[in-house]
């Protein structure tokens, strides 16, 4: 071997070494570009209802339970707008500035965490502005000052957690009217919802495509604290709000209270102990198409305790041969001692249908022979004085309870509002607490339900 060869082995081994470790960076800067594109790939992760929805719409309002994955869909939604350049002045409001920069900017699923590094934008803390590579602005705004937004013009917004806000209609309308730049802005809300008069009327509006979800919606969530979210607050109207995101209703003057349905729950850690009677209430529908009220079939039973058990609802929108057919299968499967229905519209055709199913059941008419008001306040107390207990949460009975105020009997047509299901639990709880007396010499064995 030359002397020349020998002297330039030592510059190809350096060579060949700088080529390996050149090799290896940018195969790991592949590696990690990768990486970061599954990672910042928000068709990959999402789930159906957090993709934004397609059509003419002006507002996406998604109406979801804590821990559903909304400040991520917000976010993830003005980075779509702003990758497409569909967005480049834009509007975040939130409760208050602090939120505005905790949870939609600076936050684990905050905009500055949801975008990659070449597109992420500077957060300039001093003048409340995100600031994008491609020449995007996101101004912040508080709903405590909500003045600020006049003047101020945007092509797209991003609200988060709208039913905090005091002075919700005012801010609202400041802002929509600035949303006024560009062919086709648009404004993304994210909320918990909240029994406010002006979300439900959002939610009806041509213009606002509405997403509804819940807390166990999120599989990124732990497997135990969705337990103990359950086992803690499921059938509660706080679960039905905080984690289902349901926009539940409670009418000014309603009879019957979130606090008294809450305290009307049975324990998870109870049963249904031995019942003395059970009844099946109907409250037939008076006609037959597809405009038609519902039919309220309502289960319950009576305890040795004297508290009243509502077992099932089966209330719903049935031909007459349906829902009697319905009635004689819950008495049969409650095995309950009569049938009691009102007959006021029906008349005999009540008995008549349900007896031309089977002769043998027990039957009892009942005619309202006072204003519906003076009917349900009594079982109201029972429920104020811990006397009624559900067997599990039925959603639409209770919604009708809640919705039902002594002073908005008539709605708008100055008809009587349909309160089918209220009616039928009305006539059943009459029926075992307030109206059946037990003759002293009959001596009842009580029966028992697993439900």
């Amino acid at each position: 071997m030359s002397s020349h060869t020998k002297a330039l082995q030592p510059i190809e081994q350096r060579r060949q070494d700088l080529l390996k470790r050149l090799a290896k960076v940018f195969k790991g800067e592949i590696k990690r570009r990768k990486d970061d594109l599954l990672r910042y790939d928000w068709s990959r992760q999402a789930r159906p209802s957090q993709i934004e929805p397609t059509g003419d719409w002006f507002v996406w309002l998604i109406l979801a339970g804590r821990g559903f994955g909304k400040t991520r869909t917000g976010a993830e939604t003005v980075r779509s707008w702003v990758a497409k350049g569909q967005a480049r002045n834009i509007c975040l409001l939130g409760h208050t500035i602090d939120d505005v920069r905790r949870v939609m900017i600076e936050g684990p699923a905050g905009l500055l965490s949801v975008c990659p590094p070449h597109e992420r934008p500077t957060f300039l803390p001093s003048r409340g502005l995100l600031q994008w590579p491609s020449g995007a602005v996101a101004s912040c705004y508080s709903a405590m000052s909500y003045e600020k937004l006049r003047g101020p013009q945007f092509d797209a917004a991003w609200v988060d957690e709208l039913a905090k806000f005091p002075k919700v209609s005012k801010v609202w309308d400041q802002l929509m009217m600035g949303l006024r730049l560009g062919k086709r802005p648009r404004c993304v809300v994210t909320t918990t919802p909240r029994p406010l008069q002006f979300l439900k009327t959002l939610t009806t509006q041509k213009n606002v495509f509405v997403t509804r979800g819940s807390t166990f919606e999120n599989n990124h969530l732990s497997a135990a604290y969705k337990e103990l979210m359950q086992t803690f607050y499921q059938g509660t109207s706080f679960a039905a709000q905080e984690l289902e995101g349901q926009l539940i209703d409670q009418k000014a003057g309603a009879l019957w209270t979130y606090k008294m349905l809450d305290a009307a729950r049975l324990p998870a850690t109870e049963k249904i102990p031995p019942l003395l009677r059970c009844v099946v209430a109907i409250d037939p529908a008076v006609t037959s198409n597809a405009h038609s009220d519902e039919t309220g079939l309502i289960v319950a039973g009576l305890a040795t305790s004297g508290k009243a058990y509502v077992l099932d609802d089966l209330s719903g929108q049935y031909e007459p041969l349906v829902w009697a057919q319905k009635a004689i299968d819950a008495y049969h499967a409650f095995e309950a001692d009569c049938l009691v229905a009102e007959v006021n519209n029906g008349g005999d055709l009540v008995e008549r249908m349900l007896r031309s199913i089977d002769q043998s059941v027990s039957y009892k008419a009942l005619r309202a022979t006072r204003g519906k008001w003076v009917r349900a306040e009594p079982v109201m107390a029972l429920y104020s004085k811990g006397r009624v207990v559900h067997a599990k949460h039925f959603k639409k009975l209770e919604a009708q309870l809640l919705s039902y105020a002594p002073e908005q009997e008539s709605d708008q047509k100055g008809g009587q509002k349909s309160t089918d299901r209220m009616d039928a639990l009305v006539w059943a709880l009459s029926d075992l607490c307030l109206v059946h007396k037990q003759p002293e010499h009959k001596k009842l064995t009580p029966k028992i339900w697993f439900v």
